[in-house]
């Protein structure tokens, strides 16, 4: 008999520790596994796998796992060096109330948070709905044609719209670009930032001055200004129409509510952040960013679109509509490299906006007007001076040498407020404003002697506002007239009835409910998608998200108000510096692309800084993700591609070849490691050493990083800078397809040059340097799970996951080699984290596609591996180290059933038309169709493997018309009536 409690504390401690929680495999399924490819132990099969010359044997210098317990406290105790106070800074940032429906149900809910982009339409309907409302939502509010599906946030979609603007303005051989004062700063300088290497200028003053001055391809202006005034846009446009320039608008969400839509004076992009629906500030992010423009446009348009297509049965359904990813389609010669989007935060916008339907949000807008129209009426009224005659929720004070002693005094009241200039006080009502606020704003900046009474003060404007418009002596107080009257909307927005059904709770829920329920998520199944890492997002490591001490700080708001997360985050550079081994951190890039973008103007600033601001030439793999050459162009530099040998890996003899050749510009190498195709190449020392003999630098793309932790380290291998996915490795959840965190690790020499902040200076990069995000530090509340993931597992766990999740990888690669082809392996006939099996050889044969065994797989409950990245006619799986040999076996067996089902087809049992691969997925409608001709049966269809019977996700459609979608784009809700025809 094992009597536990005689066992000493140290077992016992361990046994308690998170690392087993983490990682799938038991240590008799990991016996199991070892034994099936015939080695001895971990150790083994790392010394098999790894090459030695890049093999770390020290442990990482970390402390030693916590327990879940330990772990939240010690965060917890970190988190409490926040202040909270109510910042009414504005900027673009303002607090919000979060429905506790949509926190519970959408934001901390595994069903949503876990699951994947949905490029496998048929189990992604519930979220395909969200992200659709989200761009209905738009659309109405911006007066536009066509919205994606979010950008990143509102600084990178100017920058974004800037790009647009110079590919589609009519006015080719302008080059300048037109930024108006009153756009907020952190958005002027992303724009700066993304301009510099394309070679835009960027002219920032008064552009109602500027468009008369200067030939320009596009325009941006602040709807409502930066400091608030609300201006009418009209006459500029169309002077800025007729230079043949096109005109973008940063508009505020909420007020769009209340103003006449941009879209309506004639603006050709409308963007800017939907945080303040229902998102919190947490510190500058994840808040997803809108992005709506004209339909003449679509195919210029940067990230995703939602649309609508047709299936099989000629059923409406969803997809993701012209998946413009362009990086992948033009690489060198794209526009974007977007890649991530803010799907997590862009869903909970939309829900916010159903569940407040649009009278909510005329009320919540109303109330926030209202309030600030009232401050705006006492602070007159006792002799303070307003920079502006019109606002939304944004006043300016004019308050001269008495600036600082009202900033002090409101923040003693518990205000942050903003500072403008030298003698102005900025102040930005939000959501959460209520009359107590605004009585405690009179006292904090008019003595508690002020005399005035909220109640009385508001009778008295709708008096005034009933009898007045002739007198003089109204005009120092009438406010009403705070939105012009010609920029009132008039316009009807949210008409659909998605956002005018689910006001209660009780149906609110069940919509939720509903569109979850159609979604298959890392709470269903394995989702081994091959370079995307998704391992499990553990609860202990969301709970922070929601704490209000990280979610509630404005980015802007005074540093030493933010201690803990400046304790938090230090401590995490420190923890990612000893795991890759390089000597700084940039925190701000907020995706693994923005990671690409920003650790490549970093090697480009440095090489400028030496006088060789010539070296412009980036050699690339052919290998390599279309972000990399996207990022490249966007960066000012020129793609060089480099070959790639039969066995997957760079042809060093061709990277020799033309690193020599283009020695006096060589900037950089980009490359992948270990590759992505999936093996560690032998040559990569080699690799690193010839590019740096020609002056160049390594970036290395983290992407396979997972691969990587505390077995070798990029900075030792030879990488000078590299990001790091934290929403793959580092267990960030992908949120349906975003939010992301991709900070970047580079060595000593690069640290000066990565990217600061225009409003909060970051201590190390050089000051002067731009931004490439609009909050310093990226989306930082969630920054708390990769803190957390590390603390669980300290060096020893992080060892053990990147073992397991080679051995996982390992094991799924010989069972399924007995029936596939394997494309690429490594040294000893290993792979590293994932593999790619290859199915061209089964389509020449039988005529199944890999998308074909895509489908199926949903059959099985699995969601496909990536399909035809980065070979076409392959798949590319992953099974990270989270999960069990229990779902290895069952996704083995599944592909093992679709291999027997190829053969029938092959053998002509099947026909090969008519088959469960090529009608696949199958839906209820399916089995209960009384017209039922297929030559397999309806369990065949829908229950292939026996453990389906116990638990099976529908899929909630047919096979989607792909083709049919793109030349039928329509990017906004269904009407009802398309479901009741059908």
């Amino acid at each position: 008999m094992n009597d536990q409690s005689l066992s000493p504390l140290h077992t016992l401690e361990q046994q308690d520790a998170f690392i087993g929680r983490h990682i799938g495999p038991s240590a008799d399924e990991t016996a199991a596994m070892l034994e099936t490819l015939g080695v001895e132990s971990l150790d083994a099969l790392i010394s098999e796998t790894v090459p030695e010359a890049i093999r770390v044997e020290q442990p990482i210098p970390l402390p030693g796992p916590k327990t879940e317990q330990q772990a939240l406290a010690e965060l917890k105790e970190i988190a409490s060096q926040n202040q909270i106070k109510r910042s009414l800074i504005g900027m673009g940032y303002a607090d919000t109330l979060v429905p506790n429906v949509i926190l519970r149900n959408v934001l901390e809910n595994p069903g949503w948070y876990t699951a994947y982009t949905p490029y496998q339409p048929e189990v992604s309907q519930g979220r395909l709905e969200a992200i659709l409302n989200f761009q209905q939502a738009v659309l109405d509010l911006t007066g536009l044609d066509l919205a994606n599906a979010s950008l990143l946030d509102e600084a990178t979609a100017a920058a974004e719209a800037m790009t647009l603007c110079k590919r589609m303005s009519k006015a080719k051989r302008a080059n300048a670009f037109l930024v108006d004062a009153e756009v907020h700063p952190q958005t002027i300088s992303v724009i700066q930032t993304r301009a510099e290497p394309l070679g835009y200028d960027v002219i920032v003053g008064d552009v109602e001055s500027l468009i008369d001055e200067h030939d320009a391809f596009g325009v941006v202006v602040q709807y409502p200004g930066t400091t608030g005034a609300v201006r009418n846009f009209e006459p500029l446009i169309e002077k800025a129409h007729a230079k043949k320039a096109l005109v973008c608008a940063a508009a505020d969400l909420l007020s769009l509510v209340l103003l006449k839509s941009p879209g309506e004076m004639g603006a050709d992009v409308v963007f800017g952040s939907a945080q303040r629906f229902g998102v919190p500030m947490g510190y500058g992010g994840p808040h997803a960013a809108f992005f709506a423009t004209r339909d003449a446009y679509k195919r210029s348009v940067p990230g995703r679109i939602i649309g609508v297509s047709v299936d099989t049965r000629g059923n409406p359904a969803l997809r993701m509509a012209m998946q413009t990813r362009e990086q992948h389609i033009r690489r060198e010669k794209a526009t974007s490299n977007i890649c991530t989007a803010q799907v997590l935060l862009a869903n909970m916008a939309a829900f916010y906006a159903i569940y407040h339907g649009p009278e909510g949000l005329k009320t919540i807008a109303s109330r926030v007007h209202r309030l600030t129209d009232l401050l705006a009426a006492g602070l007159k009224l006792k002799g303070l001076e307003l920079a502006h005659d019109t606002w939304f929720d944004t006043l300016t004070l004019n308050a001269g040498n008495d600036r600082d002693r009202l900033y002090q005094s409101a923040q003693s009241a518990g205000f942050n407020l903003r500072k403008l200039g030298n003698t102005q006080l900025g102040i930005t009502l939000d959501e959460r404003s209520d009359r107590a606020e605004v009585e405690a704003l009179w006292t904090a900046l008019l003595g508690a002697d002020h005399g005035l009474a909220i109640e009385q003060l508001d009778a008295e404007l709708i008096a005034r506002a009933a009898s007045s418009h002739n007198s003089e002596a109204d005009s120092t107080l009438y406010v009403c007239n705070s939105i012009p009257t010609e920029l009132k909307r008039t316009s009807a927005f949210l008409t659909h009835p998605v956002f005018n059904q689910y006001h209660s709770e009780t149906e609110m829920l069940r919509y939720l409910k509903r569109l979850e329920n159609k979604d298959l998520s890392l709470a269903h199944s394995m989702i081994a998608l091959g370079s995307c890492t998704m391992k499990l997002n553990a609860t202990a490591e969301m709970i922070p998200v929601t704490w209000p001490e990280f979610g509630a700080l404005h980015p802007f708001a005074p540093v030493d108000q933010a201690l803990g997360y400046k304790t938090m985050i230090d401590s995490l550079e420190t923890m990612l510096k000893a795991i890759t081994g390089f000597d700084a951190i940039c925190m701000q890039p907020n995706s693994g692309a923005q990671g690409e973008y920003a650790g490549l103007l970093a090697i480009r600033s440095y090489h400028q800084s030496r006088g060789e601001a010539h070296r412009n030439i980036c050699l690339i793999p052919t290998s390599a993700h279309g972000t990399n050459p996207a990022s490249a162009a966007l960066a000012g530099m020129k793609v060089v591609l480099v070959g790639c040998d039969d066995q997957g890996n760079v042809d060093i003899d061709d990277l020799r070849s033309k690193a020599e050749t283009h020695a006096d510009e060589l900037s950089c190498l980009m490359i992948t490691y270990p590759s992505t195709h999936g093996v560690y190449e032998e040559g990569i020392r080699e690799i690193c050493d010839i590019v740096h003999q020609q002056g160049g630098q390594v970036y290395m793309d983290g992407a396979n990083l997972n691969a990587q932790v505390a077995v070798t380290r990029p900075a030792d291998i030879g990488a000078d800078v590299s990001h790091m996915n934290l929403h793959k490795t580092f267990c960030i959840p992908h949120g349906g397809g975003g939010p992301g965190m991709g900070p970047i690790g580079v060595k000593a020499h690069l640290a000066p040059f990565v990217a600061n902040h225009p409003v909060v200076n970051i201590e190390g990069p050089d000051v002067g340097n731009g931004a490439v995000s609009a909050a310093p530090w990226g989306s930082a509340s969630i920054l708390p799970i990769s803190w957390v993931y590390i603390a669980l597992m300290g060096g020893e766990g992080l060892r053990k996951a990147t073992e397991m999740a080679i051995l996982n990888a390992n094991y799924l690669t010989q069972k399924l080699s007995e029936h596939y082809p394997v494309l690429y392996s490594g040294r000893n006939g290993r792979v590293a984290h994932e593999c790619i099996i290859d199915l061209r050889p089964l389509k020449d044969a039988s005529g199944i596609t890999e998308e074909d065994v895509a489908k199926r797989l949903m059959d099985f409950g699995f969601h496909a591996p990536t399909m035809s990245f980065p070979v076409p006619g392959t798949l590319m799986i992953e099974p990270t180290e989270s999960e069990s040999k229990a779902e290895l076996d069952r996704f083995i067996e599944a592909m093992v059933k679709i291999r027997e089902e190829i053969a029938r087809v092959e053998t002509g049992e099947l026909d090969a038309d008519n088959n469960p691969l090529k009608h696949a997925p199958h839906t209820q409608a399916d089995l209960i169709d009384p017209e039922w001709n297929r030559p397999y049966t309806r369990e065949q269809a829908a229950f292939p493997a026996d453990w389906l019977k116990q638990s099976k996700l529908w899929p909630t459609t047919n096979r989607i018309d792909n083709v049919y979608g793109d030349r039928n784009l329509f990017c906004s809700c269904i009407p009802v009536e398309a479901y009741a025809e059908d």
